[in-house]
């Protein structure tokens, strides 16, 4: 592990008990300048080989979170750990097997020492779904939860749970629905997530960023997507000991 510390930090006044999974369209070195250079920061970064530098001390507060929300907390940077990815298209396309690697070498380390929960393992979309789309539809989220790193799902569970109002099961998650239209952008960010086959491959990075969001959200209306927001709703609840009802 490299070091090369950045200086936008500040002193924590709660536990960790989150780990938020970004990635960036840059380099390891590139991204270490744009951090700089717009004063924010992460805890590691992971290269496409593997490397990790380590840029901030785990017991302060890096920001990298920015204006967030995830079970009803809105000051995630106090409460989390960041971890940068490299990836050219953000996370469109998969990860190398050694990124994956590392990362889950460098999660299971952090969720022993803090005792993270498994559904406080979030992506920068998953908590910021209005304004990002990382790490992405490729992400190995699956192939971490069985590596007890977050949660997966099984899609006979979703008989479980009678709820079928997708803002709800969307909040059993944890995810913010304050009004409709963050709802629907906390349902492609769930879909990036747990429904990738919902998410359009957009190959220009600048496009994708300044649209993270499609113009239709039909998707919201497939059976499927009912299906699997119950089947990983159960699946949180269970995880967090919530009743399965509203």
């Amino acid at each position: 592990m490299k070091t090369f510390y950045l200086p936008h930090y500040n002193e924590r006044q709660t536990n960790i008990d989150t780990l938020v999974i970004h990635c960036s369209a840059q380099s390891s070195k590139q991204m270490l300048t744009t951090l700089d250079t717009l004063k924010l920061s992460t805890h590691y970064i992971i290269g496409p080989k593997g490397g990790i530098i380590k840029c901030v001390d785990e017991e302060k507060r890096a920001w990298h979170a920015g204006q967030s929300f995830w079970r009803n907390n809105e000051d995630i940077n106090s409460c989390s750990i960041g971890i940068e990815m490299s990836s050219p298209l953000l996370g469109q396309y998969p990860y190398t097997p050694r990124q994956i690697n590392t990362l889950k070498s460098l999660c299971s380390d952090i969720i022993k020492r803090y005792n993270i929960p498994s559904y406080n393992i979030v992506g920068h979309s998953d908590i910021a779904p209005t304004r990002k789309p990382d790490p992405g539809l490729a992400f190995a989220w699956q192939e971490l939860a069985c590596s007890g790193i977050g949660i997966w799902y099984n899609i006979k569970d979703a008989k479980k749970i009678l709820i079928t109002d997708i803002a709800k099961l969307l909040s059993l998650i944890g995810y913010n629905t304050k009004d409709y239209q963050t709802t629907q952008a906390s349902a492609y960010a769930f879909c990036r997530r747990f429904l990738p086959q919902f998410v359009k491959i957009e190959n220009d990075i600048n496009k994708l960023i300044d649209n993270i969001l499609p113009d239709d959200f039909s998707f919201m209306n497939e059976a499927i997507f009912i299906k699997t927001l119950q089947a990983v709703a159960y699946a949180y609840c269970k995880a967090s000991n919530t009743p399965c009802k509203i």
